[in-house]
């Protein structure tokens, strides 16, 4: 008798394997919550439809505490996962957005960007840009009574920050009239071919994230991609980032931390004519806010992300 089991033909651990028929089977960031009443924080939250024609979709929400006629900072949120997997229903981002929500006083449209491989890059890149220049022409209640659309912050964690860079200069080149206020990069997934840092050592980890980015966006730059190396040959300079302000967080045992470091520095010393900060958070891994939200360290960050948005010095 024939197994019926299906075949593995590559697996990019630990996010997903691909079989031999074409399937891509996930295996972390597939859980859903619903949107509602967060009886911890108070926020409130719903699903909409931003563009009908892709199914483009986001999860809004909104603090407790606002009054009829308050308009407060909006935050578009792009979340992690490689560009292979999670979404805005993903528990734990659901809760994280409650929390950020809840600490900035803030309307959040967390985008639910389409993702790889069954929508190639640079799918996403182009689902979150659709979002940021028809945020204020898909009437939505709570944009349209709530947000300062003078105060619109760009924040995302690893992949979902590295979206809000490009973001920021496809804003710049577009006719569209998007003011950008600050971005808000949580260890920022930026990479290279060449070796920095812990990543000389730490080879096996190293040829890990050169295996997600190569699956992601195959192409005979590799890692020296501009989507992935804002660096590299091609890429935009950073002296031309439309924003007034950008805050960027790393994490001490992160593979990344290094690249969110260079990219601290390189802005720095650019000709760009805003504020920048930086924010590390020792002993902790990758994204640890969104795997351990109600540690110290995470709450930590979320109050100073907080602070960032509504301009008070931490």
């Amino acid at each position: 008798m024939e197994s019926t089991k299906k075949q593995v033909s590559l697996e990019l651990l630990p996010w997903l394997v691909v079989h031999t028929d074409g399937t891509v089977e996930r295996l972390a960031g597939t859980e859903v919550c619903p949107p509602g009443l967060d009886p911890i924080t108070g926020v409130f939250s719903k699903d909409i439809i931003i563009e009908p024609k892709t199914g483009l979709s986001a999860r809004i929400y909104r603090p407790f505490s606002i009054q009829p006629g308050q308009k407060i900072p909006l935050m578009l949120y792009f979340h992690g996962g490689a560009f292979l997997i999670s979404s805005t229903s993903f528990p734990s981002y659901h809760t994280s957005l409650n929390k950020i929500v809840n600490q900035a006083n803030v309307i959040a449209v967390s985008v639910n960007y389409r993702l790889a491989p069954e929508h190639p890059l640079p799918t996403a890149y182009e689902d979150s840009w659709t979002a940021l220049k028809n945020i204020q022409a898909i009437n939505e209640p709570w944009i349209n009574d709530y947000a300062d659309l003078d105060s619109i912050f760009l924040v995302g964690d690893s992949a979902g920050a590295n979206i809000s860079h490009h973001l920021a200069f496809r804003a710049k080149q577009s006719d569209q009239t998007v003011k950008i206020k600050g971005i808000g990069m949580i260890h920022p997934y930026f990479w290279g071919t060449q070796p920095i840092g812990a990543e000389i050592k730490d080879e096996a980890r190293k040829q890990m994230v050169d295996g997600w980015w190569e699956f992601v966006c195959p192409s005979e730059k590799g890692s020296d991609d501009p989507w992935i190396n804002p660096f590299a040959d091609g890429s935009p300079d950073l002296g031309g980032l439309r924003c007034e302000r950008v805050m960027i967080t790393v994490a001490e045992k992160d593979i990344l931390n290094e690249r969110g470091k260079m990219y601290y520095e390189r802005l720095v010393k650019s000709e760009w004519k805003g504020k920048v900060e930086i924010m590390e958070t020792k002993e902790k891994d990758h994204v640890f806010h969104i795997f351990e939200p109600d540690c110290d360290e995470a709450m930590e960050m979320v109050r100073c992300l907080a602070l960032f948005i509504n301009q008070v010095e931490a």
